[in-house]
């Protein structure tokens, strides 16, 4: 499961620009460079990679350790050199993530019209559970209409979201159109803070819409690492509410055309920096 996303108050995600964490960086890279081959990286690849964004050789190595702990690498000895492989848990968050970035728009506008309902009564004692399971809601483009019960614009596979937690006894689900007397408009204001996700887009523009953005970046693929990166923290909590509910100029249809046009300028100088720092073991 990806990380959480952070929650107000209130239990919705909030959405802002945050600088990146070596985690999330990390996980870009072997997205855009690792996924799909069947190989392990040296941790000196990591450590060079991972400088170019100001991260030190001691947070890249904790990081390593934490993501083994976590279950999102393996770690593999060649001598004295250690190499770092995807797990299943990871390649499917890469997978999520990629298809979040590059395959899914941010508007919804082929919406049928059908929501997503979950209720949900936990014992008080399972506050931990609790907790996880409405981050993975909030991951999953749910928000709070009211205690225990979260809902999403779109069809959505819960057994999927619920998985390994054993909830199973104290979820419902239900699918469909909402009916009368239901203000729909209003039920998305209650569950989703547009005006907190809007800002979280013009935070991005605000950054990255500039002729030489990110001058804190030595090269493209520091450029490119950062700025799939943020946009990956904004869409990974936006619920992509159907266009026909978002307000006039709404900001992420800019957004996203601002990213494809950084992906086009910085993608290929990127692998070819990308290339030459990674240093692979096949795995066996």
């Amino acid at each position: 499961m990806p990380e959480a996303v952070p929650e107000t108050a209130s239990g919705t995600a909030e959405i802002e620009v945050p600088r990146a964490r070596p985690q999330s960086l990390m996980l870009t890279f072997l997205g855009n460079y690792v996924l799909g081959r069947d190989v392990a990286v040296f941790s000196g690849s990591f450590i060079e990679v991972l400088g170019r964004l100001g991260v030190g050789e001691h947070a890249v190595r904790s990081t390593l350790s934490r993501m083994v702990a976590r279950g999102l690498l393996t770690r593999h000895r060649d001598g004295r050199r250690v190499f770092f492989g995807l797990t299943e848990r990871s390649r499917r968050v890469l997978a999520d993530g990629e298809e979040r970035v590059w395959e899914r728009g941010v508007v919804n506008d082929d919406w049928d019209g059908g929501w997503t309902v979950l209720a949900f009564s936990l014992p008080e004692s399972w506050q931990s559970r609790r907790h996880e399971l409405r981050s993975r809601l909030a991951w999953a483009g749910f928000g709070p209409v009211g205690n225990g019960l979260w809902i999403s614009p779109a069809r959505v596979d819960v057994a999927e979201v619920t998985a390994d937690l054993g909830l199973d006894a104290h979820v419902r689900v239900f699918a469909g159109p909402v009916l009368p007397p239901t203000d729909e408009a209003s039920m998305i204001r209650d569950a989703f803070d547009l005006d907190a996700i809007a800002a979280g887009y013009r935070a991005w523009l605000d950054r990255w819409d500039h002729p030489e953005p990110a001058p804190e970046a030595p090269d493209d693929l520091a450029r490119y690492l950062l700025v799939t990166t943020e946009w990956l923290d904004l869409v990974r909590a936006d619920p992509r509410i159907p266009l026909r509910h978002l307000p006039y100029g709404w900001p992420a249809i800019r957004a996203q055309e601002r990213l494809y046009t950084l992906r086009d300028r910085y993608q290929a100088r990127a692998r070819d920096l990308a290339d030459r720092s990674l240093e692979l073991a096949e795995l066996r």
